[in-house]
């Protein structure tokens, strides 16, 4: 499952989320981003994690709570606190072993 993350739905989706949530900060523009959505969009519809996607032309207030330096980077959020992030293009093992090792 994967969905749009919006100022407005991230505390609901993400933050209040009794499961562990992969959040993907991307923007349309970035080359990698595009690259890795496939990938994304696999791993959420193999309903491993839940999946949600943040662009960061629409959210600039979750960019700069999260401190978002550089896309795509990907977050984990557990029991409503960020847990881990990893920056830059990953392969779909990659990504899959980094929300594992959370």
């Amino acid at each position: 499952m994967e969905f749009e993350l919006t100022s407005e739905n991230f505390q609901t989706e993400v933050l209040d989320s009794s499961e562990p949530v992969l959040v993907d900060f991307f923007a349309v523009w970035c080359m990698h981003c595009m690259m890795m959505m496939p990938i994304i969009e696999d791993i959420a519809d193999e309903d491993m994690f839940k999946v949600g996607r943040v662009n960061i032309n629409d959210s600039p207030e979750l960019v700069e709570k999260y401190e978002i330096m550089s896309v795509p980077t990907l977050m984990v959020f557990t029991d409503g606190k960020p847990a881990a992030r990893i920056s830059g293009y990953h392969t779909e093992d990659e990504i899959i072993s980094f929300f594992k090792s959370v």
